[in-house]
């Protein structure tokens, strides 16, 4: 009997000890690559919860009210921002009352690029005059109406993940001090992951650079800079308005005109635009995904989407035998 006892009271303290071990706070995060960052940075303290998974895009999503109670019942939200999750905004003001919100466009050290305006790039270079100087936007208390000209796709330059961990280290350990030091030990580790990330897909991207493409939207311009690539225009700047039969036509003329190499789609959106712009051509076809729509939630999520998307790039822009 006392061997029975002395294992039930061994039981409840280990249950009781995990779960001190655990966050305390509410967590929730808008998108995979974000959720991604998060999870990482709560590794050995807790599990952030995630709004939009799968497919699912913040142009267009629709919240579902297990969401809502998610947000209802959150300490914090980490999202891109104003701009982006459009449909979070009334729920973060109106759900998540008791949430801090944390909007990542602002967080300090973040390199900012202009949106291009038009489907058309070449006319447009990425040097440094397109880039924002940080220190120009260290106002986190600004009005998020100064961004209305900002892409903010910018989680698909690994040095600006890194800023952005930053800033989600600092608010976890605002709001769970008790897990600092794991919180801190993650994000170190996490900045060096992502410093070793830019050097391997440099050096993957070496072999096709200088080849044209054709994106989906104009998503990418932060790993283009990052990585010296680019691309040669879009097929819709944004996602929402699709292209009428005009800009079909000259879609095609381009891809004929610049002799692309490749006319990529997006999971998120219908594929068959694509088909017909390369119809006619030479140009072969491929997917990148911004997201990371159909790669598994997690904390290596980040890192698989930045290799996924150079796979596709190498493997669709790599000359033919």
């Amino acid at each position: 009997m006392r061997n029975v006892t002395s294992i039930f009271l061994a039981t409840t303290m280990l249950a009781a000890g995990i779960g001190a071990a655990q966050a305390e706070v509410n967590v929730v995060v808008s998108i995979k690559p974000v959720h991604a960052l998060v999870a990482a940075i709560m590794d050995g303290a807790g599990t952030p919860d995630l709004i939009i998974e799968g497919t699912g895009s913040p142009h267009n999503y629709a919240l579902k009210p297990s969401q809502a109670q998610l947000l209802q019942n959150a300490d914090l939200v980490f999202w891109i921002g104003h701009d982006f999750e459009q449909f979070l905004e009334k729920p973060i003001e109106g759900i998540a009352t008791n949430a801090t919100s944390v909007a990542l466009m602002d967080s300090h050290g973040l390199t900012k690029i202009k949106l291009r305006e038009g489907g058309d790039f070449e006319n447009h270079d990425h040097d440094d005059d397109n880039h924002d100087d940080h220190d120009d936007h260290a106002d986190h208390d600004e009005d998020h109406d100064d961004h209305s000209d900002i892409d903010l796709h910018f989680w698909l330059d690994p040095i600006n993940a890194k800023a952005m961990v930053h800033t989600i280290e600092d608010a976890l350990t605002a709001a769970d001090p008790e897990h600092a030091a794991t919180y801190a030990a993650n994000a170190e580790r996490m900045m060096g992951r992502l410093d070793d990330l830019v050097v391997e897909v440099d050096a993957a991207l070496a072999p096709v650079r200088g080849q044209g493409y054709i994106v989906f939207h104009d998503a990418y311009q932060y790993y283009e800079s990052r990585f010296d690539i680019a691309a040669v225009g879009s097929i819709t700047v944004s996602p929402e308005v699709m292209p009428g039969a005009k800009r079909v036509s000259e879609l095609q003329a381009k891809v004929r005109e610049l002799d692309a190499t490749c006319v990529f789609s997006e999971p998120q959106f219908e594929p068959k635009l694509v088909s017909i712009i390369i119809e006619n051509t030479d140009a072969r076809t491929g997917v990148l995904d911004p997201l990371g729509a159909t790669v598994a939630q997690g904390p290596d999520h980040y890192f698989t989407l930045i290799r996924n998307m150079t796979k596709a790039l190498t493997d669709c822009l790599k000359p033919t035998s």
